[in-house]
C-alpha cells in the first residue's frame, strides 16, 4: 500500500495535509450553516458554491495524494467544479448590485469596458459597449458555456482514456490530449473575460461589500489550480523534476501539485471565512429618474 511505502517524515507529512483538508471542510461546513441562516435566499446558494471551491480542491487533491491512480479523475472533478464557480461568481456580482433589473437601472447610461484581460487587455482601441439586457445575456453565456462544456470534455477525455487514446502527458499532435487541452484553454479564456468585464464595472459600487478581496481570492484559486499545476506538469515532462524510485517524474510532479494545493486551499478557506462571514448592508436603491421626480412633484 502507499502508506507502507512511506518513511516516517512522509507519513507525518501525509497526516498533516490530511488534517488540513479535514479542518478546511469543517470550516466550510460551519460557514455554510451560517450562510444558510443569515444570508437571503436569493444569494445563499451562489455564495455557498463560491466558498466551496477551496475545500473541494483540497479534498480532491488529498484523495489524489493517497490514491495516485485517481489523479486524473480528481483533477477533472476540481476543474469542473471551478468552471461552475466562475459562472457563479459573475452571478454573485449581479446579485450584489440588487439583481439584473437594478443593475440596469444603476448603469442605464453606462458602458462596459471590454478592453480587459485575459482576452483584450492590449486592445485599448476597442469601443465601450452599452449596458443592456442583451449584453448581460452575452456575459452570462460566456461563463455558462464553460460550466456546461467542461463536464462534456471531461466525459470525452475519460472515454478516450479507457480506450487508450488519451494520455495526459502525451502532447504529440497525433494524441487527443493536446487538442482537448487547447480547446479547454480557449474556453477558459472566453469564460474569464466576462467576469473581468463585470468586475471592472462594479468594483467601485461594491467596494463596501469587499468585492476586491473576494475577486482576489477567486483569482488566487484560479492561478493556483490552473497555472501552478500547468507549470509543475511542464517541469515534470521536461524531467527538470527528477524521478525518485518508485515515483516517476510525472508522479512526483503530481504529488507536488497536490500537496501544495492542499496547503494553499487551506489558507484560502480560512481567509474566505473572514471575507464572506461579515454581514454587509444592502446598497442604496438607484436614484430616481428625472421623469419619476417630475411626476412626484406634480402629484401634490
Amino acid at each position: 500500500s502507499l502508506s507502507a511505502g512511506l518513511d516516517l517524515p512522509g507519513r507525518f507529512l501525509f497526516a498533516i495535509l490530511t488534517l488540513m483538508t479535514l479542518i478546511a471542510n469543517l470550516v466550510f461546513a460551519e460557514e455554510a450553516v451560517y450562510i444558510y441562516r443569515k444570508i437571503p435566499s436569493s444569494k445563499r446558494s451562489i455564495i455557498i458554491w463560491i466558498n466551496a471551491a477551496a475545500p473541494v480542491i483540497a479534498t480532491t487533491s488529498c484523495i489524489g495524494m493517497w490514491i495516485p491512480r485517481s489523479t486524473m479523475f480528481t483533477d477533472f472533478t476540481a476543474a469542473v467544479f471551478f468552471a461552475i464557480v466562475i459562472h457563479k461568481f459573475l452571478l454573485m456580482m449581479i446579485k450584489e448590485c440588487g439583481g439584473q433589473k437594478l443593475l440596469l437601472r444603476r448603469f442605464e447610461n453606462g458602458r462596459f469596458k471590454i478592453s480587459t484581460g485575459p482576452c483584450c487587455c492590449c486592445c485599448l482601441c476597442l469601443p465601450r459597449v452599452r449596458i443592456t439586457r442583451r449584453t448581460l445575456f452575452w456575459l452570462k453565456l460566456g461563463t455558462f458555456q464553460f460550466a456546461f462544456l467542461r463536464p462534456v470534455l471531461m466525459f470525452l477525455s475519460i472515454v478516450l482514456w479507457t480506450n487508450g487514446n488519451y494520455t495526459f502527458y502525451n502532447l504529440s499532435p497525433k494524441g487527443a490530449a493536446i487538442w482537448i487541452s487547447c480547446f479547454v484553454g480557449i474556453l477558459t479564456i472566453i469564460a474569464l473575460w466576462p467576469v473581468a468585464i463585470m468586475f471592472q464595472q462594479v468594483r467601485t459600487l461594491l467596494i463596501c461589500k469587499k468585492i476586491i478581496p473576494k475577486f482576489a481570492l477567486y483569482q488566487f484559486i484560479l492561478i493556483l489550480n490552473h497555472l501552478q499545476a500547468a507549470i509543475i506538469n511542464i517541469l515534470a515532462m521536461q524531467r527538470i523534476i527528477r524521478c525518485a524510485p518508485p515515483l516517476s517524474s510525472s508522479a512526483r510532479g503530481a504529488y507536488m501539485t497536490q500537496q501544495l494545493l492542499i496547503m494553499e486551499m487551506f489558507l484560502v478557506t480560512l481567509i474566505s471565512r473572514v471575507v464572506y462571514r461579515r454581514r454587509y448592508n444592502d446598497l442604496e436603491p438607484p436614484e430616481r429618474t428625472a421623469e419619476e421626480a417630475g411626476d412626484n412633484k406634480e402629484a401634490p
